[in-house]
């Protein structure tokens, strides 16, 4: 779905028989409202009633500059692998300096949390706990076979990925010398949109950085009239961050991509840009390829750090 409306569009079309025969079969998709824990408005946002996850911590790696955890947990019945990275906190007159933010790292569309973790220790350098996880599919989508499930009441992958970042969230802030008021989203392409998706539903997050990302454009799809089922709409409503960006003000939109991108255009997150908030903020840069570069150093510092004030 990089490709964003073009892959959306074939789907539809590939699924008007499918949607005729979920509305008549499955007129009662799944909300919170109604009983279950998870479910999707009328307005196409996702809902979930979230419960902390229990979590394992086991002690990987340990450098001068930080410590390297490895954390599994169970979400929405599958078992979760990530890695935590913590910064090696400084001790004055024998006691801890203090809490420090988290930050909620979620990688793009087929990268490992191992792969991420080169923009994670820089993060952690800068003074953030980092947790990563191998998002399911490697944060890759199957949007053919999450419309089929949705239509018959069925929890989709991509969002059972909304709810692992939300528990990453969760387990943050209850680690020892984090502060729980000061947990953050960031994620790249793919990551970035289940970034914003989960920042806009955990109302206790500072705030978002997403990298290198955009929306699906469902709403100019509808307006065209490529989207008409009311179900497809709102299943695709529900996977697309333009729909959660009311939902993330008064905290922070922070986007950064570069102009050279091919795989998501400058030109798409222009337009979710123009879609969100205020505060927002809109950063550009250079690079020659498409996810985080060195050159979003000072921009990914910068906003950061007034996220995490």
């Amino acid at each position: 779905m990089e490709n964003r409306w073009t892959a959306v569009r074939w789907l539809a079309a590939g699924f008007i028989i499918a949607a005729f025969i979920g509305m008549l079969l499955f007129s009662n998709i799944g909300s919170v409202s109604k009983g279950k824990d998870w479910g999707v408005a009328e307005d196409g946002l996702l809902e979930y009633s979230l419960s902390a996850p229990e979590y394992s911590l086991r002690p990987s790696e340990n450098t001068s500059n930080s410590t390297l955890y490895e954390v599994g947990f169970t979400s929405r019945g599958e078992q979760i692998a990530g890695l935590l990275r913590t910064p090696q906190l400084k001790k004055d007159g024998g006691e801890q300096n203090k809490s420090i933010p988290g930050i909620v790292l979620l990688p793009g569309a087929t990268v490992t949390k191992e792969r991420e973790q080169g923009l994670a220790k820089y993060l952690c350098g800068l003074g953030y706990a980092i947790i990563t996880l191998d998002q399911r599919n490697l944060g890759a989508t199957n949007p053919q076979a999450d419309l089929q499930m949705f239509l018959r009441g069925m929890e989709p992958t991509e969002h059972k990925m909304v709810y692992d970042a939300l528990a990453c969230a969760e387990i943050l802030r209850s680690l020892p010398g984090i502060d729980p008021n000061l947990i953050i989203y960031a994620g790249e392409s793919n990551g970035g949109r289940i970034a914003i998706i989960a920042c806009a539903l955990d109302a206790k997050a500072r705030g978002v950085v997403a990298i290198s990302t955009s929306g699906y454009g469902t709403g100019a799809a509808i307006a065209a009239g490529e989207l008409s089922d009311p179900k497809m709409i709102r299943f695709y409503r529900s996977i697309d961050p333009d729909t959660y960006l009311g939902k993330i003000t008064p905290r922070k939109l922070v986007m950064i991509h570069s102009l050279n991108d091919t795989v998501i255009p400058y030109e798409y997150a222009e337009q979710t840009y123009a879609k969100a908030f205020q505060p927002k903020i809109l950063h550009t840069v250079d690079c020659a390829k498409h996810g985080y570069c060195t050159k979003m150093n000072a921009f990914l510092e910068k906003e950061l750090r007034g996220m995490s004030s």
